[in-house]
């Protein structure tokens, strides 16, 4: 029987830790530690006596394998090396990824940069021209050790997740039992995984983008995974079907400076949507005992919150048997 990760692994971690384990990783910190906003992880912008300052991320422990990690690692070091702006990690004593006790750590370089604004003039056609880079070189060659967006990635685990959970107040449980079903139900006749799938990002929201004068830098490919071209490029859709056209048509004309996508694939986007919506609530759930997460989502515990939730999972729900489709 396998042992449930401990839900709290980061207790350890404490300032001197962070400082020894740098140590250890031969990044000679000078004692300069901030800690970055981040749930899954603890990212912790790191001063140095000898070297710029780096961003060290230490790794939530039996999420992902060693292997996966560096999987993640070598798809990013791909990437910048073919000059496409993603923040790859450093190599410390031989490796990109450093055991320290019972911890394991990356370095990445610091990088400057704000926040998009997509409403920028050709904000969107610099993303769509990056991101067609990105994939290009994603078409490559699979990966091997890190998932693909087929069977329980795309919904299954997450019901059960949050049906096991224990928050599911006793008046939403019922209905979010039902209509979670229906969603399953919904996106298996999507069948997602029958699209060509290939190297991608896989998290691509605009809070893992910096901007900077030239255009955005992608950072912290954690949820990288083999999947269909359109999981990275829905995110920046938004608002009535006519602005999702001029957007869409936006970054279509940079990406398709560099890469193909099949345009079947924009009938995934409110199935992508719903996949999302549903994986989120599971992973507050799932993390539900690191004291991060009540102090992040407060509101997540409320009846509220999954009162709504529901509802916008009916929403979806209903949007989908309509078969609406934005006419890309």
């Amino acid at each position: 029987m396998s042992r449930r990760p401990d839900p709290t692994p980061f207790s350890g971690l404490t300032p001197d830790a962070v400082l020894t384990a740098a140590e250890d990783a031969g990044l000679d910190p000078d004692g300069h530690v901030f800690a970055l906003n981040s749930y899954e992880n603890r990212v912790y912008r790191l001063g140095r006596r000898s070297g710029a300052p780096v961003v060290v991320k230490f790794y939530r422990a039996g999420r992902w394998s060693d292997a996966q990690i560096l999987e993640e690692h070598g798809f990013a070091t791909e990437l910048a090396a073919a000059e496409i702006p993603v923040v790859a990690p450093l190599t410390l004593g031989g490796s990109t990824l450093v055991h320290c006790g019972d911890f394991r750590l990356a370095a990445f370089p610091l990088r400057p940069g704000g926040a998009p604004d997509l409403d920028q003039t050709d904000a969107r056609e610099l993303m769509g021209r990056t991101l067609g880079r990105i994939h290009a070189i994603g078409a490559l060659r699979p990966f091997v050790a890190r998932h693909s967006m087929r069977g329980e990635w795309l919904g299954t685990r997450a019901r059960s997740t949050v049906l096991a959970s224990g928050l599911l107040p006793d008046g939403s449980r019922e209905r979010y039992a039902r209509v979670s079903v229906e969603l399953l139900t919904q996106i298996e006749a999507a069948d997602v995984g029958a699209c060509r799938q290939i190297r991608l990002h896989g998290d691509c929201h605009l809070g893992n983008i910096l901007w900077q004068s030239q255009g955005p830098v992608f950072v912290d490919l954690d949820d990288c995974m083999n999947g269909p071209a359109i999981q990275d490029l829905w995110m920046f859709l938004a608002g009535n079907p006519d602005e999702q056209r001029r957007q869409w048509s936006e970054l279509l004309a940079g990406y398709e400076r560099f890469a193909s996508i099949d345009h079947g694939q924009t009938r995934l986007i409110e199935v992508l949507r719903a996949v999302r919506m549903l994986n989120h609530a599971a992973w507050i759930a799932e993390r539900w005992a690191d004291p991060a997460f009540p102090r992040a989502f407060p509101w997540f515990g409320e009846a509220r919150f999954w009162d709504q939730h529901v509802r916008d999972l009916m929403e979806q729900s209903a949007l989908l048997d309509g078969s609406v489709v934005l006419g890309f």
